[in-house]
């Protein structure tokens, strides 16, 4: 074992990190291929869905094949079928929709849901607790556990009551052992046991780099005659230069409500740039501004994407267990979907786990369930669109997206493709450019009625932390953060982060993400991180490292 503290142990036949899509259909598919196992799901948000934050515009495909009487039911939170499909280009005063002839029929929404993410994973926590499977909310997985060979053979949540310098508090209790057969790492993106098990076993070896995005995303209770039920918007173009990859999207939900999100492509090369401010500038373009005129804000929250598709997909199995969904990088990026691939992988292990347990084996290699994924429906469904992302990053957003959009036609028509499985070259912590190059970008001040603050933002996030722990955002080398993150890169984590969890500050307290600015300190206001990952993603001397807090703390989106 890899761990030193004396640790209660419980042991599952199944282990599973996340109580996400991809860990509830899992657990749930376990369950019926054989109600005899026992199945654990351990999530660090204090309820099910606390954590998730997702458009969403959810296909259906996992669902129906997961819980094939769903429809019938009169529970589930599946309230709005998608009625209408736009695709807006936006200049700075203007906007043309691009006719939907246009786009590839995978493009296509209808017959997709409008929907809260987090909803259907209380609901599908429901469903998984009534077949037997324990769900344990509020603990963290914080580290793994191995046998002597070498295989994963267990987690251990994180330890409550650890004293801000490290230090065993009054309330120490130390995390519990759970040890499984199998264990599935299903934490969405860029999680931290995931990170860890691809650099221990070298499951991106001969990959693409893993790329990302940042999502942002407000809900709003608009005026009744702004409301479309069932419009699905997207768009892409302004505020965001054309050589910076990005999007938006306008999400008629039921009761009135609008989600409305921005997606930056995390390769962009300025540190100037800030996506929080992005998003607020979006909300102001004439095309976009009508809808929330009198409008209310709810909520708040914001999350990396995967964006790497095929190509950057690790290998899915290891010694002891699989990573499902986003832990894998499942998301479709043209169609900005991922919990229908995450549904899918994680049935996909769990029928393998199941059949490898019914053979008596435990803690060895899935090895089936990575052969398997390509020739499955996710499979089928990243390669068609396994180009646009490095087209778009390599052409930028007019020619890329236009030579994007003949891929997928081609990919759909012929199965075939003039560029073959495209290369995405860079990390996008290797994007990032010097300050030198690149000039600030002046943004206005919130107005407090369709435009906002970080801070005021976050609070809507419901994001909470215990101060008196460990930080859980670690930098590695503090020298290293002054030398390089400030005074070549003037600061980017004071932008890139949505949260407002970095500053720069000189002696006199003032902000100082600039590079001419001296004698600086970088401070971490661990309180406000709603477990994006950016940061981890994003710096870039990939010098901050996100672990988990205890558990329970962190965001708790309610309709998100």
């Amino acid at each position: 074992m890899s761990d030193e503290i004396e640790r209660e142990s419980m042991e599952f036949d199944v282990v599973i990190v996340g109580a996400g899509p991809a860990g509830l259909a899992a657990a749930i598919r376990l369950k019926q291929v054989n109600p005899d196992l026992s199945v654990v799901v351990l999530e660090k948000g204090g309820e099910a869905g606390a954590h998730i934050l997702s458009g969403a515009v959810v296909d259906p495909i996992g669902i129906d094949r997961l819980l094939p009487g769903w429809r019938e039911e009169g529970d589930h939170p599946f309230k709005t079928e998608v009625t209408a499909d736009h695709f807006l280009v936006l200049g700075p005063a203007g906007s043309f929709r691009l006719p939907n002839a246009l786009m590839p029929p995978l493009m296509n929404n209808h017959g997709n849901y409008i929907v809260s993410l987090g909803n259907v994973c209380r609901w599908l926590a429901g469903k998984a607790e009534a077949l037997g499977v324990e769900i344990y909310p509020g603990f963290a997985a914080a580290g793994l556990l191995y046998n002597e060979e070498g295989a994963v053979t267990g987690v251990y949540t994180g330890d409550m009551g650890v004293e801000k310098d490290g230090s065993h508090g009054p309330n120490f209790a130390p995390g519990m052992a759970l040890m499984g057969k199998y264990v599935l790492i299903g934490e969405g993106a860029r999680g931290s046991l995931a990170k860890q098990l691809i650099a221990r076993y070298q499951l991106d070896a001969g990959r693409e780099p893993a790329k990302f995005g940042i999502g942002l995303k407000e809900l709003w209770q608009v005026k009744p005659e702004n409301h479309k039920l069932g419009l699905v918007q997207h768009s892409f173009g302004w505020p965001l230069d054309m050589k910076t990859g990005g999007g938006s999207f306008l999400y008629h939900l039921e009761d009135n409500q609008v989600a409305v999100g921005f997606v930056v492509h995390l390769n962009y090369k300025n540190p100037y740039l800030s996506p929080f401010e992005e998003f607020q500038r979006f909300k102001t373009h004439p095309a976009i501004a009508p809808t929330f005129a009198g409008a209310k804000r709810l909520g708040y929250g914001a999350r990396a994407i995967t964006e790497g598709g095929y190509q950057s997909v690790p290998k899915m199995s290891f010694p002891g267990g699989a990573l499902l969904g986003c832990a894998a990088g499942l998301v479709n990026v043209p169609r900005i979907k991922g919990s229908h691939n995450a549904v899918l992988s994680g049935m996909l292990a769990a029928e393998h786990v199941a059949e490898a347990i019914a053979a008596g084996r435990a803690n060895d290699e899935l090895i089936s369930y990575e052969e398997a994924w390509r020739g499955s429906d996710i499979g089928k469904d990243l390669r068609k669109v396994r180009n646009v992302k490095p087209l778009w990053s390599r052409f930028g957003t007019l020619i890329g997206v236009g030579l994007g959009g003949l891929d997928m036609w081609l990919n759909t028509l012929f199965g075939f493709s003039p560029f073959g499985t495209l290369k995405h070259g860079k990390t996008d912590a290797a994007s990032l450019e010097p300050a030198s190059k690149h000039q600030k970008i002046a943004y206005p001040k919130p107005d407090g009625v369709l435009t906002f603050d970080r801070l005021s933002s976050v609070f809507l996030s419901g994001t909470n932390h215990e101060e008196d722990q460990p930080v859980h955002l670690q930098v590695k080398d503090a020298a290293l953060q002054v030398s390089s993150e400030h005074d070549v890169f003037g600061g980017p984590s004071t932008r890139y982060c949505p949260a407002g969890v970095y500053e720069w500050v000189d002696a006199e307290g003032n902000a100082a993400a600039d590079p001419s600015a001296k004698d600086v300190r970088f401070v971490i206001n661990a309180q406000n991180c709603v477990h994006c990952k950016t940061c981890d993603i994003k710096d870039p001397n990939q010098n901050i490292n996100w672990v988990p807090p205890q558990g329970g703390e962190g965001p708790v989106y309610q309709n998100m």
